[in-house]
């Protein structure tokens, strides 16, 4: 298993904890380039690649004011990163009749994110994107899930995300990462598309498309606190 990972320190460690299996690698999911020599070395040295968990994605506190190198970072991370991965290794899986890519968007693809404009709009973009694979390739052997969980007890979602965390907590409560990778690997066993570790963002999703104005009057008044 190679993890990668800008923070080259971080992603060694995580290696060291998957013992002799693990490997590491310091790679830019936004740099091209950087993916496809990752994804080749691998299939070199490693061997076929059976999944690719793409799973880089960043918040931004911003709204539409955001400045446009803020839009331009968020959506590089949060939908490019997909497109890249996905651009490298599909024709090896394609050559092999198989393969399984997890591409790891959130609750706020399919519904929203108050509070962080470049957030909700690039989630719903990676929800897209995965159908997308799903449609085009699912008749070809490559298999798709979403993983769209809310709030996750992690860096990037820990205490100073604020009211983001704490709006998310009140509506679901805060899962840990051993609890999302446990609905993950269930997920990915029994082959489901959607990915839900908090189980009520199907109910919500539902809520949202069968009254999208009662839905957005509900977001007003959570995003209102």
């Amino acid at each position: 298993m190679v993890v990668v990972d800008r923070d080259a320190a971080g992603a060694q460690a995580t290696a060291d904890d998957l013992g002799k299996v693990g490997r590491a690698a310091a790679v830019d999911v936004t740099a091209e380039a950087e993916v496809k020599a990752m994804i080749e070395r691998t299939e070199a040295e490693v061997g076929p690649i059976d999944l690719v968990a793409s799973n880089a994605g960043i918040l931004s506190g911003y709204g539409v004011e955001a400045p446009d190198d803020v839009w331009n970072q968020v959506w590089s991370v949060n939908v490019l990163a997909h497109v890249y991965a996905a651009r490298a290794v599909i024709p090896h899986m394609l050559e092999r009749g198989e393969g399984y890519l997890l591409n790891t968007a959130s609750a706020a693809g399919l519904l929203s994110q108050p509070g962080d404009a470049p957030y909700s709009v690039t989630k719903h973009a990676a929800v897209a994107l995965a159908e997308w694979l799903a449609i085009t390739y699912g008749n070809a052997g490559i298999k798709v899930s979403c993983l769209c969980p809310m709030a996750v007890d992690t860096a990037m979602f820990g205490p100073g995300a604020g009211s983001t965390r704490a709006n998310a907590a009140a509506v679901t409560g805060v899962l840990s990462p051993e609890e999302v990778a446990e609905a993950t690997v269930e997920g990915l066993r029994d082959e489901r598309f959607l990915i839900l570790p908090h189980p009520d963002v199907a109910l919500f999703e539902q809520r949202r498309a069968s009254d999208r104005d009662r839905w957005l009057a509900g977001m007003r008044r959570l995003a209102s606190g």
